[in-house]
């Protein structure tokens, strides 16, 4: 029978889950309490929340919003990165991370989808959403912009000529 604290850590899960559409999954082992505190504090600074939790109450949480794709990264001492955004949550978890070797991380959720470790580097590398929405936009405008100037050449070759034929005839 479950107990009322466990019921109502997993309907904060459950509501965490569903405003969080990025999970960053790691293992803790061989960290200090002090060190956790370190790792949340950094972490919360940059929107994104750090939390220990139960791998079997974690389980039953995402069973409603996840389905099972998180259910393989929930082995051994778990500990949770919530965020919202894919690259930046990857970003600040890599870095950090990274003074404390003993943390390992296993993968992440990226919507109802699993991605393993490598692919939570891979995307740290990525530039963020705003970045590639420029690039795109970018992309779109420049054959758009050479286009116009390829129509306006002709026009203004003609507007050249005619000043260019005003001159020698005041001129003359």
């Amino acid at each position: 029978m479950p107990t009322e604290a466990k019921r109502r850590t997993v309907d904060e899960l459950r509501q965490q889950l569903s405003q969080s559409p990025t999970l960053i999954v790691s293992e803790y082992r061989g960290l200090t309490v002090r060190e956790i505190g370190e790792i949340r504090r950094s972490l919360r600074k940059q929107d994104v929340t750090y939390k220990v939790i139960k791998n079997r109450l974690m389980k039953i949480a995402a069973a409603d919003t996840r389905g099972t794709a998180l259910d393989a990264l929930l082995v051994g001492p778990t500990a949770i990165a919530f965020g919202t955004d894919e690259t930046r949550t990857a970003k600040a978890v890599i870095d950090t991370m990274r003074p404390f070797k003993q943390v390992r991380i296993t993968g992440a959720v990226l919507g109802d989808r699993a991605i393993d470790a490598d692919g939570v580097t891979r995307l740290a590398a990525l530039p963020s959403r705003d970045v590639l929405l420029a690039q795109i936009a970018g992309a779109i405008a420049a054959p758009l912009a050479t286009t116009a100037g390829l129509f306006d050449a002709p026009l203004r070759d003609v507007a050249g000529l005619v000043g260019a034929l005003a001159d020698k005839r005041a001129a003359a």
